[in-house]
């Protein structure tokens, strides 16, 4: 996945160094904090270890050869009346390659049944890593949503900020021409100090997120977001928030097979069981299953001599044996198989420990996004209520028909409908987010049709 998507990864990358500004999605940041992760490049180096596990058993199926060679010259030796003479090495050398071949196999199928059960190894370790993959989408989707939000609370704070100074210049007039108490004029300060210092906090606040989301996705200097459209959300809000509960109950089974063939906890704990069953099995056989030996030598299948020149073979030997073992201690057997027998049993419990804690959580992340769904649109109805009652308070105070406190509260009410409303915006996506992960699907589009009963 990570290679399908590098040369746009790269491009965006050259983009985004050679701007002192960018504008970025949040696709580009999704792919750029995948090619990041240091946590998805170790997931990468753990699939090619297990995969060179598994080669490295899957060899030792083959016949093992073995060649050696020898090379040998005499330079001291005697002569006939017993004394030391040295001698040519020329003379004596001699130079030969040795040819051996051995297999050996458990005849109940064992190594066969090792070579499955490391097959199983290798794809949990590639399913760890699709997890992982999953897990960093949720972290930048989260950063860029919190950073989104932070935009959009400060966006509601300056509006705030605006319409407190609005009301402090009224107020200000008002109170030179002796038309206005000290306490409310007082008041109207406070309230403007108080709109300044939250927008302030809101300021550091989002360079605090940008900092957070520019590690995550390795990008230097200045970013802008690309806010997110939510209209065509529209439709899906809108079913969901009417959903009955009978098509509740069809949405989560049509999510749970999506989960249950894509999630990654599911797939590992699913091939954890059939692990668990195979090393039973394999056990079990090879406790008991006789083994076959073979085996093929050679002496020196070509040798050299100074005196005699090149020659052939010269010795040749091969061996078949059969070896097994026979349990006689019957009660260490007995007890052995049983320790065997609840490690199976413990890893098929877990797994349906794992079924039901997955099916809980899927259940709760539905009912978290048709919540969600609801209080988007209630957010909506209420903030435009609040604004309608801002604009009449403000009109009556601007005639001295409303006091300073009746549009402090309106304008309070109505900057905490807009916060709510981005609250419940922020979430309804991040509840998004975190049930395409549960689904394991990489399309927001696709959970979108699903959730639309497309």
């Amino acid at each position: 996945m990570k290679k399908l998507f590098l040369l746009l990864i790269t491009a965006v990358s050259v983009n985004i160094a050679a701007n002192a500004q960018t504008v970025i999605n949040l696709d580009a940041a999704r792919l750029l904090a995948v090619t990041n992760s240091q946590s998805l490049a170790q997931a990468d180096v753990s699939i090619q270890r297990a995969l060179l596990s598994e080669r490295s058993h899957f060899y030792s199926l083959f016949p093992s050869i073995t060649s050696r060679y020898s090379i040998s010259a005499d330079y001291l030796g005697t002569d006939r009346a017993g004394d030391p003479q040295f001698l040519n090495p020329l003379d004596t050398f001699k130079a030969g390659i040795s040819l051996s071949m051995g297999y050996s196999l458990q005849l109940g199928g064992g190594d066969f049944i090792q070579r499955t059960i490391n097959q199983i190894s290798t794809e949990r370790t590639r399913i760890s890593a699709l997890k992982e993959y999953f897990s960093v989408l949720d972290t930048v989707d989260r950063a860029y949503y919190t950073i989104l939000k932070s935009i959009a609370d400060l966006q509601s704070a300056e509006s705030s900020l605006e319409a407190a100074n609005r009301t402090l210049t009224v107020a200000q007039v008002r109170f030179n021409n002796g038309m206005m108490n000290q306490i409310d004029y007082l008041s109207a300060q406070a309230d403007r100090e108080s709109s300044e210092n939250s927008r302030n906090q809101l300021q550091r606040a989002l360079s605090l997120n940008m900092i957070n989301l520019k590690d995550l996705i390795g990008v230097q200097g200045d970013l802008v977001l690309e806010p997110v459209d939510f209209d065509k959300y529209d439709e899906v809000l809108r079913r969901l928030a009417a959903i009955s509960n009978e098509d509740a109950d069809l949405l989560f089974m049509e999510l749970w097979n999506i989960m249950t063939a894509n999630n990654p906890d599911l797939r590992s704990a699913a091939l954890s069981n059939q692990s668990a069953e195979l090393t039973y099995t394999n056990s079990v056989r090879s406790r008991y299953a006789p083994s076959l030996s073979v085996s093929l030598g050679f002496g020196d299948i070509l040798s050299y001599s100074s005196t005699d020149g090149f020659s052939g073979p010269s010795r040749y030997s091969g061996s078949i044996s059969i070896g097994g073992t026979i349990p006689i201690e019957v009660w260490k057997e007995t007890n052995w198989l049983e320790s065997q027998r609840i490690t199976r049993d413990n890893t098929l419990d877990s797994y349906s420990t794992t079924l039901r804690t997955s099916q809980n959580s899927l259940l709760s992340a539905l009912y978290g996004i048709l919540n969600q769904a609801n209080t988007v649109l209630s957010s909506r109805r209420s903030l435009e209520i609040e604004e309608n009652r801002y604009a009449g308070t403000m009109e009556r105070y601007m005639l001295s028909q409303s006091s300073i406190s009746d549009l402090g509260n309106a304008s309070r009410s109505l900057a905490n409908s807009r916060n709510s409303l981005n609250t419940a915006n922020y979430n309804f996506l991040q509840s998004l987010s975190t049930l395409r992960s549960y689904c394991a699907l990489d399309d927001e589009q696709r959970l979108i049709q699903v959730l639309l009963g497309n």
